[in-house]
């Protein structure tokens, strides 16, 4: 038997799967690792011009996409809970409506946004009459943020609601409290997990977002260049040491949003049956 034992640990299936299991990590380790490494390099080499444009991009996604989470927050939340706890005739559509810009091309939803807020967009048309213009501005970058990194909340916090049992709230104005007693002390904190997470995960894409930010609010340094455009940006006029240290700055920052959302998620509560 423990020669039986002994071929089955050695088999070449299993050598095969834990060799390509090996080269695939390895794959996706190493241009971090590559990344990490020369950026280091790079650090010192960059001057005092290049220091400023980093620190103007850094600034600028910083303030946009906290602006962004502000308004998801305030108004996903709302959306989410009507999505958890009611049913309605066209839910099914409205929900795949809400999920569409996960997956949407970048370059349609810029298209889609200059098509709404454009100057000659069916509501920047009339906007612009009265002399408010969205597109190539500071907050076209958040519009295109919000628009993308929505879904990402907006999911998590469904289900977040969802699986908070009625019970519980229930117990809880029987027990004499008003519906905002119970919304507040009792259906927010258990789905205050889930709410981070999905808060957690829309501000990261929101700091990511390139595709439809450039084709509506454009690349404009300390007006809509965030972090990845002033990333492309400078790497397209040959000056590699911002490049790299913008894009190190957004890698570390990925891998932060990783851990605290793994660290959120190993905290959130298994929901009674209700």
């Amino acid at each position: 038997s423990s020669n039986t034992m002994l071929t089955q640990r050695v088999s070449p299936g299993k050598i095969l799967m834990l060799l390509g299991a090996a080269i695939f990590a390895a794959f996706l380790i190493l241009p971090l690792i590559a990344l990490a490494l020369r950026s280091v390099d790079h650090i010192g080499a960059l001057n005092d011009r290049e220091i400023e444009l980093v620190k103007q991009a850094i600034s600028l996604s910083a303030r946009t996409s906290l602006a962004t989470l502000a308004i998801i927050l305030l108004l996903g939340t709302p959306l989410a809970y009507v999505m958890a706890r009611t049913s309605f005739r066209g839910k099914a559509v409205l929900e795949t409506v809400i999920d569409l810009p996960m997956i949407l091309p970048p370059a349609v939803a810029g298209l889609a946004l200059l098509m709404a807020f454009g100057r000659r967009g069916l509501l920047g048309e009339h906007m612009d009459a009265w002399g408010i213009q969205i597109g190539f501005s500071t907050t076209a970058v958040v519009i295109a943020q919000i628009f993308v990194a929505s879904p990402f909340y907006i999911r998590a916090a469904t289900a977040a609601f969802a699986s908070v049992a009625k019970l519980q709230e229930e117990a809880a104005a029987d027990l004499g409290a008003s519906p905002r007693a119970v919304m507040t002390s009792v259906t927010l904190p258990l789905a205050a997990p889930g709410l981070g997470v999905g808060a957690v995960l829309a501000w990261a894409r929101a700091v990511g977002e390139f595709g439809a930010t450039i084709m509506f609010a454009g690349n404009l340094p300390g007006i809509t260049q965030t972090l990845p455009l002033a990333i492309y940006g400078r790497y397209e006029a040959g000056d590699l040491n911002s490049a790299l240290i913008m894009a190190c700055i957004l890698l570390v920052t990925s891998f932060l949003v990783l851990i605290s959302v793994r660290g959120i998620s190993g905290r959130v509560r298994t929901p009674i049956s209700q």
